[in-house]
């Protein structure tokens, strides 16, 4: 009678109910692994909370999903339309909670079909190599020395080339990308990305700039990336 209560309405001689221990012990294989790569996602990373405990839940979800397809053509074709909708529903993530995500559920997706050693092993293996590459900084120091130079200059100071000068001397490229006027068009605001030659001239590149500036606001700071750019 027990086991009755896990059968579903549309089953047929063809198609037989998962026994609750299977799928008890793949759902906590899921969650045990979601927990570790939520882990793993926090080393050296700005999180929110609300990203880890759904990281950390992914994999459970996929797992269920696919354990109810089971082998059903119909409805691996609507489970896969779902989740294309949540891409629209969502805001616009970085290459690296993107990759996460991907992770989460390519593991819960092998837990899913069973496979709970492989799945293991598989989410053991990326996060060693995720906490590696974080540990290595890799692809950090090519961009260890670009900032983003904002000017603010007088309506009458030619600006095209007044700060040629200070660029060519502190930095290896500088390109204007940006120039707004503000202050009710009495002021500009230009903004630059550059690459300085020395992370540690930050300093003298201000002061020969505000020598040329009239001394109005200079600021400099770090080239973040965009939320929405891989």
């Amino acid at each position: 009678m027990f086991t009755d209560l896990f059968q579903g309405v549309f089953d047929s001689n063809t198609i037989q109910a998962i026994p609750v221990p299977k799928f008890l012990l793949c759902v906590g294989v899921a969650l045990v692994i979601g927990i570790f790569l939520a882990l793993v996602y926090t080393y050296r990373t700005q999180y929110t909370r609300s990203f880890v405990v759904t990281l950390a839940v992914l994999p459970a979800v996929v797992c269920v999903v696919i354990m109810m397809v089971n082998g059903n053509i119909g409805a691996g074709v609507a489970v896969a339309g779902a989740f294309s909708l949540v891409r629209f529903r969502s805001v616009p993530g970085t290459a690296k909670e993107i990759g996460a995500i991907f992770l989460a559920m390519a593991t819960g997706l092998v837990v899913g079909m069973g496979y709970l050693a492989y799945a293991v092993l598989f989410a053991v293996i990326l996060g060693l190599v995720w906490l590696l590459y974080e540990r290595l900084g890799l692809g950090g120091r090519t961009g260890s020395r670009h900032r983003v130079l904002r000017i603010t200059i007088p309506e009458d100071l030619e600006y095209t080339a007044v700060f040629n000068e200070p660029l060519e001397q502190y930095t290896r490229s500088a390109e204007l990308v940006q120039v707004k006027t503000t202050n009710l068009g009495s002021l500009f605001k230009l903004t630059y990305r550059i690459e300085l030659k020395d992370a540690a001239a930050e300093k003298a590149l201000i002061d020969a700039i505000r020598c040329r500036n009239g001394n109005l606001e200079v600021s400099i700071g770090r080239q973040e990336g965009n939320a929405g750019e891989l």
